[in-house]
């Protein structure tokens, strides 16, 4: 199971967490109808940006009374203000019923005209005519209504509207059901499809890792029992059946809920579909993407290293910047470029490779940096090298910040300009590695090993690394277990850096600033002479970094 917070620890944090809230129904009355998680998905649907939604939840959080009261909106509008109808298909009669249900109560609460319920044989249309499904609806003032559907008709095909699909990872033939549902894009449908987790395998996780990888259209969310209870689900419940609420009584009311579900809680609760921990890239699939013809430049440096005069310390590390430097030479300044940076110092390594994008946005490696028991000033002189380099060319750089990398991401954000979102300025992505981001970055890195976008450097070692990535409750990472002999561990850091640099590659960048251009017209004598000796002094610090500024840093620090 994932590792919750024990009844104590929720009973605490919640307490905290509403210590500083004002008393919202003392002091404006009632809260408002909707939870923010129910809240965000109408507003969701309600954007004419968003066709088609994949919501993976929680049981008993609400989500689908949320959905009926956007359901009579819809179907309640007319035609000119975008109405349609709204067709609900699940798995089970009882869960059909419970929708028109609750899509009854809206429209009263909406005070929306709407025709008594019905119930009804709706045709399926297939080519016998002469097999039905029961079904239930409200038809609307609006000339539209919605349909509630305890299977999943042929018929489906010939309508238009938006098509809600309940607990789909229960449903038959999902795959089949969901293409047939995409028709109805076609018209300005929507398709809303949700449930909780049936397995790793199932069609509704593989459609979530399509929709997370790029490989299908969708907007996405994500909803466990602790962030519906954190939005207030405990307090509603306190609210309908009139008891007060405690943050006592939520800690235990949560508890009771994991204990009943016990080895299910994670699929259940946490939307970690359950599972298997197998190997995420098998071995012929990373061999064939193993292609390019690049470096990867390696330092292995002693214990003592810091206890040694600064001329041995300048022999140890000048021949791997000079090999850098070398590299970085014969790198094609036409293309784009996107580093990651998975920091390792004692027991870890500090691998850095570097993507090129070309124009068909394909992504190769153009060479791989590894840093053994390097210090961390030496570790950042090598990583500036690289950016100064490409400074110009770069989409972003992307720098694990977890832990001990956190300094290092920050002298160099100082530098490059540092940014934690798609809102902030700068280069240098400082990146706090967890579960969420693993789960929503690593489908796009496999798609791309699968669809032939990514080729990288053949490399034993790195074979090893993206072997290590597990599936872990769902979710692909890197267990904490170490391979390798003693002394020379190794930990996916290849994999890690990989992953990070696939990141930035994929993130917003803004080219502005100066470019310089060749006059058409040769310069003066002197102008000619005075630029060969600014080139020449520009090439000799390019290649002294030991006198550089940077340099100059080093020496004074070791």
């Amino acid at each position: 199971m994932t590792e919750l917070l024990t009844k104590e620890q929720w009973e605490e944090q919640r307490r905290l967490a509403t210590a500083v809230m004002p008393d919202v129904i003392d002091q404006v009355g009632l809260p408002a109808v909707l939870l923010p998680y129910q809240q965000r998905a109408v507003s969701l649907l309600d954007s004419t940006a968003t066709q088609v939604l994949f919501i993976e939840k929680s049981r008993r959080i609400g989500l689908t009374w949320g959905l009926a009261a956007y359901a009579v909106l819809r179907a309640g509008k007319q035609r000119a203000a975008d109405g349609m109808d709204v067709m609900y298909i699940s798995y089970s009669r009882d869960m059909t019923r419970e929708f028109i249900d609750a899509c009854a109560m809206w429209a009263r609460a909406f005070s929306i005209a709407a025709l008594a319920e019905e119930e009804l044989l709706f045709e399926q249309g297939d080519d016998k005519g002469d097999k039905a499904i029961q079904a239930f609806r409200i038809p609307f003032a609006s000339g539209f209504e919605i349909m509630a559907l305890s299977s999943a008709p042929r018929g489906l095909r010939g309508k238009q509207g938006v098509v809600i699909i309940d607990e789909a990872a229960f449903v038959d033939s999902l795959d089949t059901l969901i293409e047939a549902a995409m028709a109805f894009l076609m018209w300005g449908g929507q398709v809303v499809v949700c449930s909780t987790h049936y397995g790793v395998d199932n069609d509704f996780n593989l459609a979530i890792q399509d929709v997370l990888a790029g490989r299908a259209p969708g907007d996405h969310m994500r909803i466990d029992l602790d962030q519906a209870l954190e939005q207030g689900l405990f307090e509603r419940i306190c609210l309908v059946k009139g008891d007060p609420w405690t943050p006592e009584a939520e800690a235990t009311w949560r508890q009771s809920i994991i204990d009943f579900y016990k080895d299910s809680a994670d699929q259940e609760l946490f939307c970690v579909p359950s599972a298997s921990s197998g190997t995420w890239l098998p071995s012929p699939l990373i061999e064939a993407r193993m292609t390019m013809d690049r470096p990867i430049i390696r330092l292995d440096l002693p214990d003592d290293f810091l206890h040694r005069s600064h001329l041995e310390q300048r022999s140890l590390v000048a021949p791997f910047m000079e090999e850098i430097e070398e590299a970085l030479g014969a790198l094609d300044m036409d293309l784009r470029y996107a580093l990651g940076f998975d920091v390792g110092r004692i027991a870890d390594l500090s691998v850095v490779p570097l993507l090129a994008i070309d124009q068909k946005l394909n992504r190769f490696e153009a060479l791989c940096l590894e840093m053994r028991k390097v210090p961390y000033a030496e570790q950042q002189a090598a990583v500036d090298l690289v950016l100064q380099h490409v400074q110009a060319r770069l989409v972003g750089a992307a720098i694990d910040a977890t832990g001990i990398g956190d300094m290092i991401a920050e002298n160099l954000g100082r530098k490059f300009g540092i940014r934690e979102d798609e809102e902030g300025s700068g280069l240098v992505w400082s990146i706090k590695l967890s579960q969420d981001w693993y789960r929503i970055n690593m489908p796009p890195l496999k798609a791309a090993f699968e669809e032939d976008t990514l080729a990288l450097i053949p490399d034993d070692d790195h074979v090893s690394d993206l072997r290590v990535v597990k599936i872990i409750r769902g979710i692909p990472r890197v267990p904490d277990t170490r391979e390798g002999d003693k002394g020379k561990t190794r930990h996916g850091d290849f994999a890690i850096g990989l992953a990070l640099a696939h990141f930035a590659s994929r993130m917003r960048w803004v080219e502005y600033g100066y470019r310089g251009v060749k006059p058409q017209d040769p310069p003066p004598d002197g102008s000619r002479k005075l630029q060969q000796r600014v080139n020449t002094q520009t090439d000799t610090k390019r290649r002294n970094w030991w006198d550089s500024p940077l340099g100059a840093g080093l020496r004074g620090g070791i």
